[in-house]
């Protein structure tokens, strides 16, 4: 930390409060403070504020109007029993901080990295969040019905991706040279020089 702080300060010469947010999986017992010391004295003290997710409870940042804090939730304190009412708060949460699209998008798949419900529980939550208002409950919906076409989207496009790399090894292997497949298939030159060496090995 006092490497990091150092180097900021050397470039703004400005005050700086140094503050460091441990996001580890498990609770640890993290320092907030550098000492270098000589046998004849110190030379150096440095003291930090320090956060560590873990030890933090996500319900009590639900409140808040910080992007980054609800980011964070799925690094905090949470139990397994947790997990589906973690998600729908944090998707309220969103509702909430009326975002733009692409900030929304951003913080859904910060948390989904984290948190990934099992399809059992995203079904107990799609099944709370019929329970809420009408009015939260159509937006809430429209995100998780909207990352769901977003998750489709993407596999279609990698599966697509993914036959034309078939396409372009099969014609590979019949003799066809790279810049005809690139027309055919779209894939990059580089991409389909690179098969064609592993087809050679």
């Amino acid at each position: 930390m006092f490497l990091y702080f150092s180097r900021l300060f050397e470039k703004y010469r400005t005050p700086i409060i140094p503050i460091a947010v441990f996001s580890y999986d498990a609770i640890r017992n993290e320092p907030s403070s550098f000492t270098l010391s000589f046998p004849f004295g110190d030379v150096l003290d440095f003291h930090f504020f320090s956060v560590e997710l873990r030890k933090q409870n996500w319900r009590q940042f639900l409140r808040t109007d910080n992007p980054v804090a609800a980011a964070l939730l799925g690094k905090m304190g949470y139990t397994e029993d947790e997990r589906v009412e973690l998600k729908k708060q944090f998707l309220r949460m969103l509702v909430r901080l009326e975002l733009d699209k692409a900030r929304q998008r951003l913080l859904i798949g910060f948390f989904e990295t984290y948190v990934k419900l099992s399809d059992e529980e995203e079904q107990q939550l799609r099944n709370e969040v019929e329970q809420m208002k009408a009015k939260e409950k159509e937006q809430v919906l429209e995100f998780i019905i909207s990352y769901e076409q977003k998750g489709k989207i993407e596999g279609r496009e990698e599966g697509a991706k993914q036959e034309k790399r078939q396409i372009a090894k099969r014609m590979l292997m019949k003799g066809v040279d790279a810049q005809t497949i690139h027309e055919l298939t779209g894939l990059p030159v580089t991409e389909i020089e690179e098969m064609k060496q592993g087809n050679s090995k």
